[in-house]
């Protein structure tokens, strides 16, 4: 019997496995499918790029919602590393030391900075590929399920 409740909520639930499964690999391969990410401005010595502590990738999560596949983060920087733009850091107050040796106090301050896009979550012919071959294939599982109730008849 056709049920297409439960073939929409195949392919949603297919769609947010396959697409975690991508928009994870995107960490390892450093771009969003083959979009390379731009390098940082300065060598780093921990973690590769985007992955320090892991907890963004690791925070990165997929639901069902309505109809379509949903993705969220915890942690509040994601959007920024995703979308790129602008963002503040906070400097503490602390002391410098001048060349001639003279002490003085640097009073705490925000600084301005601005982030590249490091895209690994979001729509483009790569994510509308997953979908389709998501769509077909459960299409494809439908027909021969519905040829063999058919035959048993």
């Amino acid at each position: 019997m056709l049920d297409a409740n439960k073939l929409k909520a195949d392919i949603l639930s297919d769609m947010r496995v396959e697409l975690s499964e991508e928009f994870d690999r995107n960490f390892e391969r450093k771009a969003f499918f083959s979009d390379k990410w731009k390098p940082r401005a300065h060598n780093y010595p921990r973690g590769s790029l985007l992955i320090v502590s892991g907890a963004m990738r690791r925070s990165t999560q997929g639901e069902v919602s309505g109809d379509g596949v949903r993705f969220t983060s915890s942690e509040p920087y994601t959007s920024l590393h995703n979308e790129g733009g602008t963002g503040y850091k906070m400097v503490r107050a602390h002391t410098r030391r001048s060349k001639k040796g003279k002490v003085y106090t640097v009073r705490a301050h925000q600084r301005k900075f601005n982030m590249p896009q490091r895209q690994f979550i979001g729509d483009g012919p790569d994510t509308q590929r997953i979908i389709k071959t998501v769509i077909d294939d459960n299409l494809k599982q439908f027909n021969l399920s519905l040829s063999n109730f058919i035959r048993n008849k």
